[in-house]
């Protein structure tokens, strides 16, 4: 896992509304922090394609970044874009759970 992972451009213009930007907040290379970027890397290929941006933060590295987005547990992703900002705490194993929680999917 990078420090950061390089953004997927969409190939098309689109609306803004269509394309996710994602941070992922991590606190070193732990298996819990591995497992939450396989899995959050696995929901984008297969739901949101070259819609999706990822960035990792390590908080071990850049500790301070934690507070712009009110980060109190790890692993933790933030969707930043678009809007409202929305946070999912975990590994994101739960794959139905993180796209209703992206609003990738509606609730059932």
């Amino acid at each position: 896992m990078k420090a950061k992972s390089e953004p997927t451009k969409p190939k098309n213009k689109k609306k803004p509304d269509d394309f996710f930007e994602l941070r992922l907040y991590v606190a070193g290379q732990t298996s819990k922090s591995m497992e939450a970027f396989a899995n959050l890397r696995k929901i984008c290929d297969a739901n949101l394609k070259d819609k999706c941006s990822i960035e990792v933060i390590d908080l071990l590295k850049n500790p301070q970044l934690a507070k712009g987005d009110q980060i109190l547990a790890i692993p933790t992703l933030v969707r930043k874009l678009p809007q409202p900002i929305k946070k999912i705490i975990g590994n994101l194993s739960n794959t139905e759970r993180v796209l209703v929680g992206l609003d990738i999917r509606p609730r059932p």
